[in-house]
């Protein structure tokens, strides 16, 4: 019998919207590598209101992944890449690994006369989450931007790949173009109609399960929007995955991983892996350190609070 455990948000002012965060959590934080979740609207924006305006800040050991579901959002970094993100796309930044790399950008909601696209909707629904890098990997700097991923239907549910390599209950595969540099899976779930769907799932990899909209039911048990269900590799005992039911409209985010063989440090938006790195990335980042480089942005640069007193490394 798989045992189970039903993470509640926490709420949270990000760029000005109420946005709901699912990790880190009670308990062990991440899953798999990833690390940080974030699930952002449904939102909508009257005429006056911008949106989502998050200001210049920085990133180090993570890679950023953003997976729209509606709206859209302009992304700028430090590496000189400027792109809009819209529905059923990924845009996913490295900021690299080490006190010599580092990353910065902004993130902007973006309407048809604002630079969005001509039918952009004047609203947000984004699942954005961080994964941690693993440390004793050299990885660089980069940005990649994924128009389409890997999608299909089973049943009365539509599944869309962006990240890792999938194979259904029905033994069909799909693997996403999405840079790794560890082993993930995340698939977006969306209920057509009501009815069941089987997850098949990997030896070796953390599992969790986000309510985007809607509720559904596992085990007996009802799990409402933007809360989380997660379940580790040692609990994982059914061969045949996991069987959910849900009702028509209702939206999941589907996410897995081996777990990263390092300790996994967050502060603000560093990532790391000793309490000594983390302090010098908030140094660095508050004097203007060359290593996070510089936004072509009119938004705020944020700063880099200190770590507080209790802060375990």
């Amino acid at each position: 019998m798989m045992t189970v455990k039903t993470l509640k948000p926490r709420m949270a002012d990000v760029g000005g919207i109420s946005i709901a965060r699912l990790l880190p959590n009670l308990g062990k934080q991440p899953i798999g590598a990833w690390c940080f979740l974030d699930h952002a609207g449904p939102a909508n924006f009257d005429d006056q209101d911008p949106g989502m305006q998050v200001g210049r800040h920085p990133h180090t050991n993570l890679q950023t992944f953003s997976w729209m579901i509606s709206g859209e959002v302009l992304h700028k970094d430090s590496l000189g890449n400027e792109q809009v993100i819209t529905k059923n796309q990924v845009n996913l930044m490295t900021a690299g690994t080490g006190l010599e790399q580092g990353i910065s950008h902004t993130e902007q909601s973006v309407f048809a006369d604002t630079g969005g696209s001509a039918d952009a909707e004047r609203n947000i629904n984004l699942v954005q989450l961080w994964i941690a890098l693993p440390k004793d990997q050299k990885i660089e700097r980069s940005f990649h931007h994924y128009p389409k991923v890997p999608n299909w239907t089973e049943n009365n549910v539509e599944l869309y790949l962006t990240t890792g390599s999938y194979t259904t209950a029905a033994g069909e595969s799909h693997t996403a173009p999405t840079l790794q540099y560890s082993k993930l899976v995340g698939i977006d779930v969306h209920f057509l109609q009501d009815d069941k769907l089987t997850l098949n799932l990997e030896s070796g990899f953390e599992y969790g399960l986000l309510v985007v909209e809607g509720a559904f039911k596992y085990d007996g048990q009802q799990l409402n929007q933007n809360e989380l269900l997660r379940f580790d590799e040692s609990d994982i005992s059914d061969p045949e995955g996991i069987t959910i039911s849900a009702e028509k409209g209702t939206r999941l985010m589907f996410i897995g991983g081996e777990p990263l063989k390092q300790k996994v440090l967050l502060w603000w938006n560093f990532v790391d892996d000793n309490k000594a790195d983390i302090e010098q990335s908030i140094s660095d980042w508050n004097a203007g350190h060359a290593r996070f480089g510089d936004v072509d942005s009119d938004l705020k640069r944020l700063s880099a609070p200190p770590l507080p007193k209790g802060f375990k490394g």
